[in-house]
């Protein structure tokens, strides 16, 4: 990518900038193709839009394909809420977990450490 900002295409040799992000849902074999995502992934392709056309999935998968929209410049207000809201959640949780208190959405939980919880029987 010479003199241009953004992410370019996750393709190797492609010198193309990225305008789409392809993610995988392995449990359902489905790919997911929709607009760039906001912030690189490790475990998401950025793709030109010539590679994100020509994609081509395994037998017995599906592509699923969010249109992209030249008036659509980002995340609609409803999409920032909803992960502001996620983070609120996690951050409201992990606060829990430090402060050893326990919320109340998970008022049967007593403690929790690493992977393993105890719970009342």
């Amino acid at each position: 990518m010479s003199g241009s900002l953004g992410r370019g295409c996750s393709r190797g040799g492609c010198r193309k900038k990225a305008v789409m992000t392809l993610t995988y849902i392995y449990a359902d074999s489905v790919a997911v193709v929709g607009p760039l995502a906001t912030f690189s992934e490790p475990h998401a392709y950025d793709l030109c839009e010539m590679h994100g056309d020509r994609l081509t999935v395994p037998n017995g998968w599906n592509v699923i394909r969010q249109e992209r929209s030249a008036t659509e410049a980002g995340p609609t207000d409803a999409d920032l809420m909803a992960i502001a809201d996620a983070v609120r959640e996690t951050a409201a949780h992990v606060k829990d977990e430090v402060t050893g208190s326990v919320s109340p959405s998970k008022g049967q939980e007593i403690g929790r450490r690493g992977h393993l919880r105890a719970v009342p029987s």
